[in-house]
């Protein structure tokens, strides 16, 4: 049960490194060229990225759990690897001024690891 803790944790942390990772992407071009100020660039990144869930369908979050992803070999160990890999990337790119898309190192992550799993299992 502790580790559920773990991953809801790891879970919030990479939820906070994502929207300010992925913000700081998407405003930069508009501060940068002063079409909008930060302040404003802010309040319309943040009021998209809360309301995107209710008026979008989840299909990235479909496609992952129906193929990309093997349900199988996930659990809470493989979870939390991949989200502290993906925390570490993300705080790596933003220290080192890249442009990178947080869910797409989530889904890598998983990845390598489903791979390693099924090579293990082998």
């Amino acid at each position: 049960m502790s580790i559920l803790y773990v991953v809801v944790g790891l879970v919030l942390i990479f939820d906070f490194l994502n929207g300010f990772h992925d913000s700081a992407n998407s405003i930069a071009t508009v501060v940068s060229t002063k079409v909008l100020s930060p302040v404003a660039a802010v309040i319309i990144a943040a009021f998209f990225n809360f309301i995107a869930f209710t008026v979008f369908p989840l299909k990235v979050a479909h496609t992952i759990g129906k193929g990309v992803v093997d349900p199988a070999v996930l659990n809470m160990t493989v979870i939390s690897a991949a989200l502290v890999a993906a925390i570490i990337w993300n705080l790596l790119t933003w220290w080192w001024g890249l442009p990178s898309s947080s869910s797409h190192t989530l889904v890598g992550g998983w990845l390598v690891l489903q791979f390693h799993m099924q090579e293990s299992v082998r």
